[in-house]
């Protein structure tokens, strides 16, 4: 199979394919956190000493709760160090490509989306993302497209089936017009120059949106929509199948390589469709269980030794990124190890502030430089191109799956529309298939967590893989964003409870990962899993101090205390280094004041009800279900996104603790006021209240929603009040202790 990726070249010195070097703040950042160090434990020391003088029961518990979060920050700091230690920066030159490999040559690969609900994942959106991809710069006879539908429905198969027909006229106008917005959607809201071919093409897109939008309005596709046999064919077969609750998997191609052309009579690549087969007595294990499906009928029906993995709302925004991906794949001195290229997900959409912090410019840019500078980048679930090898054993040892056909080296030699292989298709498409196989413990995509693409790539690192980042100057891919807070916060407390699972489980990058990979690869990977940590430091500094300061007490030095420049230097040097990493990433000073504003809702909101979901699954006394983020778009919702105004206008659990966070941070930092008026000394309150007057500062979009707006994006009466009772309580109980 190593022979399909490698190529030969054609001089005695071939091109360079990509090269790497060292970021120049990495001297810096190694000596900044040795000084940070020797702080950290000065704090521990400060706060040891303070525990054994204690004379009050208040005072013992106050440091303690404090020595304790701490504690938790430390060792959250600890781990981000290692993204600091080596980052990398790597650049591509996909215009040597075909200096070393010939066009003829170029490895085929698959490419994997899934959808599950057509109404939270609209149809035409997973339509523009296939379409985007089918039209890459490289050989179409050597592209597959599998589209995954778990929710089994024919409005999504209504949809693909009339993106085949308009890919027949989509696929030639991109290439002859060097178009780079290769999905229709992207390309008809940009300001693409106006020609009669243009126009005709977006009538042809419109016309096809427009059946798609009005077919998933009616919850059905009529007979009026169906215009051939094949069509009728399909909808029989899979209205045959769906009215079972048991059912068998439905495989639909929709495209052959080998016999359908475009409008100018050249290839078009494989588009498949599928919906695996389920059944109560079997799990299907989520998105992995899809994505595992998709392995096995791929393996099945092309094989291809390269992979890309790609969400239903990430569209390509760069024909050349298979290039890019190839500079590494296809060249010679690339150690067989090497298992992936993972891109940053990267989003359109995103209002000036990034209100959400939907950007996660720490999460899929400043880390993957430092993971980059380890063994490489995690993957992050979209965007990762793989080799097909990679998902069966270590590099050193293959493990072989159940029948040679689904091997990594396995050469198809039928049509994908033979018997044969449509039969050998649906047998392994459906859930039953792996029972007592190694599918999603030893091959494929992991299952035992919610974050499937964490999991995976972590496993893949530990059995000795390596991968790349590839960070070009014009984005790969650009995905959708939430535009509601509670969409956004869900998303993150699925992710709380999927990386927990990872974290307290017997490959746990702690333990597991340091022993595998190394104490820097281990604890970076270990950054990621205890995320939903956070939530202990960052809770207690949102009422401890507070409630203290209510209660006339004081826990922290007075400024005119040696020990509070030890306070100010921790507070500056983690405020400062993380404010210069975000600018250096291409941030800006208000998309940092949101980061670190949602890092603090998040907080308090999605890992603490994440934590709570997964301890108490953890003790068997509640189980969850996984939901899907939904894509769907809100007029009014999105206007208010645009406006940079936060969505509440639902009741959440997440919000009363989040507006009570504010109620009582508003009340401390008044208070405190108060007494600096009556003449108490302001240098024993100034922490406090420091405190409180930095969260009431991030809390003011709370304050808003609650007593200055009208719209249905305001918080819900009912959340203020249960917020309003609970700030009572949690006063009284704090008041009750310190008597």
């Amino acid at each position: 199979m190593e022979g399909r990726l490698k190529g030969q070249a054609t001089t005695n010195v071939a091109p360079p394919l990509h090269t790497v070097k060292p970021l120049r703040r990495t001297i810096f950042n190694r000596v900044f956190a040795a000084i940070y160090a020797l702080a950290i434990l000065t704090l521990l020391y400060y706060h040891a000493k303070t525990l054994i003088y204690s004379t009050t029961l208040v005072s013992f518990s106050t440091t303690l709760a404090l020595l304790f979060s701490d504690l938790v920050l430390a060792f959250m700091w600890v781990n981000t160090q290692t993204f600091r230690m080596c980052p990398v920066y790597r650049k591509q030159f996909p215009e040597n490509v075909e200096k070393v490999l010939k066009r003829s040559d170029f490895p085929a690969f698959d490419v994997f989306v899934c959808t599950a609900d057509p109404y939270k994942e609209p149809p035409i959106g997973v339509v523009n993302t296939a379409l985007s991809v089918m039209a890459y710069d490289y050989p179409t006879e050597k592209m597959s497209v599998y589209i995954s539908d778990d929710g089994g429905s024919a409005l999504t198969l209504f949809a693909f089936m009339e993106a085949a027909k308009f890919a027949t006229h989509w696929l030639p106008f991109c290439k002859k017009n060097n178009i780079l917005e290769r999905s229709p959607e992207a390309l008809f809201e940009s300001n693409h120059p106006c020609t009669s071919e243009s126009e005709k093409i977006k009538m042809m897109y419109e016309s096809m949106k427009d059946k798609v939008g009005h077919v998933l309005e009616r919850g059905k596709v009529g007979d009026q929509y169906i215009t051939s046999d094949h069509e009728r064919e399909a909808f029989n077969k899979w209205s045959n199948n769906f009215t079972r609750q048991d059912h068998p998997a439905v495989i639909q191609v929709l495209l052959d390589a080998s016999k359908d052309k475009d409008i100018d009579g050249y290839s078009m690549p494989n588009l498949i469709y599928i919906s695996r087969g389920k059944g109560k007595a079997s799990p299907h294990h989520f998105k992995a269980g899809a994505l595992n499906a998709l392995l096995r009928v791929s393996g099945s029906m092309t094989n291809a030794p390269m992979i890309l993995s790609l969400d239903c709302d990430f569209r390509s925004n760069d024909p050349q990124t298979p290039l890019r991906v190839l500079c590494y794949l296809c060249d010679p001195a690339i150690s067989p190890d090497f298992a992936y290229v993972q891109f940053p997900q990267l989003f359109q959409g995103i209002n000036k502030s990034d209100i959400y912090n939907a950007e996660y410019k720490r999460l899929f840019q400043i880390n993957m430089l430092g993971f980059d500078g380890l063994s490489g980048p995690n993957h992050v679930g979209t965007g990762g191109f793989f080799r097909r090898r990679s998902f069966f054993g270590s590099p050193s040892r293959l493990i072989s799956p159940e029948i040679p056909e689904l091997a990594p080296d396995y050469v198809v030699d039928k049509p994908i529309q033979s018997h044969s292989i449509l039969s050998l298709a649906h047998r392994v498409a459906n859930c039953n298939y792996e029972n007592q196989t190694d599918w999603g413990s030893k091959i494929g995509f992991r299952y035992g967590s919610l974050v499937e693409d964490y999991y995976t790539g972590f496993r893949m690192h530990c059995e000795g893989w390596k991968s790349s980042f590839c960070n070009p100057d014009r984005p790969a891919f650009f995905g959708d964003v939430p535009t509601s807070l509670i969409g956004a916060l869900d998303q993150q407390k699925r992710w709380s409870v999927g990386l927990l699972e990872v974290g307290f489980s017997k490959y746990s990058p702690a333990t597991y990962g340091v022993r595998t990979r190394g104490p820097l690869m281990g604890l970076a990977y270990a950054q990621v899993a205890f995320w939903p940590l956070w939530s202990i430091p960052i809770t207690a500094y949102a009422f401890l101090p507070q409630l203290a300061l209510l209660n006339k007490v004081y826990i922290f030095p007075k400024v005119s205390e040696p020990w509070f420049f030890l306070y100010a230097f921790l507070f500056l040097g983690a405020y400062g280094q993380d404010c210069l990493e975000f600018i250096l990433a291409g941030g800006t000073i208000q998309r940092w004041w949101s980061d670190q504003r949602f890092w603090i809702i998040r907080g308090i909101t999605s890992y603490v009800f994440g934590s709570m979901e997964f301890f108490l699954k953890f003790l068997g006394i509640s189980a969850f279900g996984f939901t899907v983020t939904s894509k769907a778009v809100d007029a009014e919702q999105s206007k208010r996104y645009e406006q940079g105004i936060f969505e509440f206008g639902v009741h959440s659990p997440m919000f009363v603790t989040l507006t009570m966070a504010a109620i009582i941070n508003l009340i401390s930092f008044s208070q405190g006021l108060v007494e600096v008026c009556r003449g108490n000394d302001l240098e024993g309150l100034f922490v406090q209240m420091f405190i409180s007057g930095f969260a009431v500062v991030n809390c003011w979009p709370i304050y808003e929603a609650i007593a200055l707006r009208n719209d249905n994006g305001k918080m819900p009466i009912k959340t203020t009040i249960m917020a309003t009772l609970l700030a009572g309580a949690f006063y009284a109980a704090a008041s009750f202790i310190c008597r």
